[in-house]
């Protein structure tokens, strides 16, 4: 079932210079991405994004983080991707996570985990809305995959 998830690179990861090697991750998977800025989150932003946890005791910590630096927004299309983005990713302590992902490779700890990924459709609906505007995603477009697969068309 093609789906939308929300993926940001967060800081930790922009400031390393990780971009292009986790978009390559997503791309060589064979997901579209139909949406896709560059951007330094607002406290406004960092606060709609993280409500769920306001109150929790690192909450306090999350938002500095989340705004200390760029961060690279995505919205990522295709068949199961929330689950399957989220196995790329790996478990959130990179210690547990499963070779081969994301956070495996590239995540120093817990709280410098270098991605986010919607966990749910619920959730992927509104992170895409805090993040974009319906105008500024490009999902009428076809990637080479999809024009083999149907014939060149």
């Amino acid at each position: 079932m093609t789906e939308r998830t929300f993926i940001a690179i967060k800081p930790d990861g922009v400031k390393r210079n990780l971009i292009g090697r986790i978009i390559t991750k997503f791309e060589e998977k064979g997901y579209k991405i139909i949406g896709l800025k560059l951007l330094l989150p607002t406290l406004e932003l960092a606060e709609k994004h993280y409500a769920e946890h306001k109150g929790k005791p690192f909450y306090p910590r999350l938002i500095e983080y989340i705004t200390s630096g760029p961060i690279v927004a995505m919205v990522i299309e295709g068949d199961n991707v929330i689950a399957e983005s989220r196995r790329m990713m790996g478990s959130t302590k990179p210690e547990e996570a499963e070779a081969g992902t994301i956070r495996f490779e590239y995540a120093i700890n817990k709280e410098y985990n270098i991605i986010h990924g919607s966990d749910c459709v619920e959730s992927a609906e509104r992170e895409i809305a805090i993040y974009f505007k319906e105008e500024e995603l490009c999902p009428n477009w076809t990637t080479m995959l999809e024009m083999i697969m149907n014939n060149g068309k």
